[in-house]
């Protein structure tokens, strides 16, 4: 990677890298078959769940535990992590084989281990700077607390005089510290959905939010 597009990079995450190999490792995927960034994604992981946690205590003073978890966990997952990623253009900086394309999952880990490299090289007041600007629409986007999708699937089967969804596991992979679930959620006479995540708690609320798209279809 070029000193000018690391510079690039930099200027859009609001940092200048005093050790500018840290955010060249971040942006290594395993696929590069080089030194790669899934250690960095593991730290990476908890400075944001860290940082977003304490931006919410402090930003609504009035909400309860429940609720603030809610909006942690909507705003710490992969879809919000590769939404960050794209807004900065991350994925034409990564460093991945010729032959692979960047995804969702690929733009949340490569986003966390940047957070790693801002932590490394910054500090957590660096690695918060680029948080508070990288996820501040997102947090503005909910004026309300969004609502766990697995409850409001429940909620609707209940109200139709359904069974309760069923969720069941489809595969995992990947090494311990960076699983990858597939859940299938099934509700009587509706075509069952799949979701895909880091943890099955996730993988459950995608497939979750899957099926309920499908009953507007």
């Amino acid at each position: 990677m070029t000193t000018h597009a690391i510079d690039t990079l930099a200027a859009r995450l609001g940092h200048v890298f005093a050790r500018p190999e840290l955010l060249s490792r971040a942006l290594t995927h395993t696929s590069a078959n080089e030194p790669s960034n899934e250690r960095m994604e593991f730290l990476g992981d908890r400075v944001l769940a860290l940082v977003i946690a304490e931006l919410l205590f402090k930003r609504f003073p009035d909400e309860t535990e429940g609720e603030m978890a809610r909006r942690h966990a909507k705003l710490v997952n992969r879809d919000s992590l590769a939404q960050v990623a794209r807004g900065i253009g991350l994925g034409e900086h990564m460093r991945i084989a010729d032959s692979t394309r960047a995804n969702d999952t690929m733009l949340a880990d490569c986003c966390e281990a940047v957070l790693a490299a801002l932590y490394f090289d910054g500090g957590l007041e660096a690695a918060r700077r680029f948080i508070e600007t990288g996820w501040e629409g997102l947090i503005a986007a909910d004026a309300a607390p969004p609502r766990d999708a697995k409850t409001a699937l429940q909620i609707w089967a209940l109200g139709q005089g359904l069974a309760l969804p069923e969720y069941s596991l489809v595969s995992q992979s990947g090494p311990a510290h960076a699983r990858e679930f597939v859940i299938e959620v099934a509700v009587a006479g509706r075509a069952p959905a799949r979701g895909q995540g880091r943890s099955k708690r996730e993988a459950e609320r995608v497939a979750a939010e899957a099926l309920l798209a499908s009953l507007d279809r």
